[in-house]
């Protein structure tokens, strides 16, 4: 009977020695949640159906960062749009002061498109 527990006992000390190297060894593995890459951050987040999503997302900081307009499914990512981010970001126009760069050029384009009908 000693005879055939001896290899079970065999291979339980294997096992058991086994796990605890192996839990030792997970500490000095990178973690798979780890950031490896550019920093990202979302800024806003839609929702366009029940399945469906617009995303706007950071990609780096400082000088460097883009801002990604992603449509987001559930089989998919697709980058809309993608545009440099300014490194002094201007503060928001209140409602009474004067229109800012983009809603200059945006009256203008409106102007010029009614213009020529």
């Amino acid at each position: 009977m000693l005879q055939n527990a001896l290899p079970a006992f065999g291979l339980l000390l294997i096992m058991v020695v086994l796990a605890v190297v192996l839990k030792r060894m997970r500490h000095h593995l990178p973690r798979p949640g780890g950031q490896e890459g550019p920093a990202l951050r979302t800024l806003s987040s839609l929702s366009l159906g029940p399945h469906q999503r617009m995303v706007t997302v950071q990609v780096g900081e400082g000088a460097d960062s883009v801002c990604l307009v992603l449509g987001v499914t559930p089989g998919s990512v697709q980058t809309l749009h993608s545009m440099a981010l300014p490194t002094d970001p201007t503060p928001l126009a209140s409602p009474g002061s004067a229109p800012g760069p983009f809603a200059a050029r945006l009256a203008q384009l409106t102007k010029a498109r009614h213009g020529s009908r």
